[in-house]
């Protein structure tokens, strides 16, 4: 899956095989977790010589690099829920700092195991539902959910066909809070004002906030009230800011 979705957004950015072999390429993988690993421990392969190599996340991003010969930075990431957001900003850094002249960033997880479903279903996490109602009163948790998808970031100017521009990211941690997997609010809001520096952007001119969305009673008003202290105090005459969490 990775193979087919990096090369095809590798391909739309117009960059073929021929132009990518030898060029400082850098991959850029979120990838929190292979259910893949414990499906393959239990079956007859699970002794065979390619059972590391296919299941670890380093050999997930290098895999891309050996097939298509690209010799910039190759990294995996594992940040929980925000894998795909640190790769794209460790991506967007590298190429800020000429480490690569494309950065292709990818994320993938899929759900092929019930155990990592079930703990989280006794722990609360999910949704008895199994529906996310982001800031709705039924929140009851969040419910898992598989994809596969890739970007290609290029440096330079952007042009009228370039895609999405990234204008700026940060990359921050909770700290201390109530708990392991409890977000901090104070945390969210120093992160959101740091993203706005780096972009050079004010908060009145966004016109959209996609949140991370938990689907939970404690974490939706923390990023909510965050959104709000960080943002919406900064844009003056109330001017309201949409918000969504696909």
């Amino acid at each position: 899956l990775l193979l087919e979705r990096g090369y095809a957004a590798l391909h739309e950015a117009a960059l073929g095989r021929a132009a990518l072999a030898g060029s400082l390429t850098g991959v850029f993988l979120g990838f929190a977790g292979s259910e893949f690993a414990q499906v393959l421990a239990a079956s007859p392969a699970g002794g065979s010589v390619y059972a590391a190599t296919g299941s670890a996340s380093s050999i997930a991003a290098g895999r891309l690099s050996y097939a298509l010969g690209l010799h910039g930075p190759c990294v995996s990431y594992d940040t929980a829920c925000s894998a795909a957001l640190a790769a794209c900003h460790a991506a967007l850094r590298a190429l800020q700092l000429d480490e690569c002249v494309t950065g292709l960033v990818a994320a993938v997880t899929l759900m092929l195991a019930p155990a990592i479903g079930t703990s989280f279903a006794i722990a609360g996490m999910t949704s008895a539902r199994g529906r996310s109602h982001t800031f709705d009163a039924r929140a009851d948790g969040y419910a898992r959910g598989e994809a596969c998808g890739a970007a290609a970031l290029g440096g330079g100017e952007a042009t009228a066909d370039a895609g999405v521009l990234v204008s700026g990211s940060a990359v921050r941690q909770d700290g201390r809070s109530a708990s392991l997997t409890a977000p901090n609010g104070q945390a969210q809001q120093a992160l959101l004002r740091a993203a706005l520096a780096d972009a050079a952007t004010a908060p009145d001119a966004l016109a959209l906030g996609e949140a991370h969305g938990t689907g939970t009673a404690l974490g939706d008003p923390i990023e909510a009230g965050s959104l709000a202290a960080a943002v919406l105090a900064r844009r003056g005459d109330a001017v309201a800011l949409p918000l969504g969490s696909v």
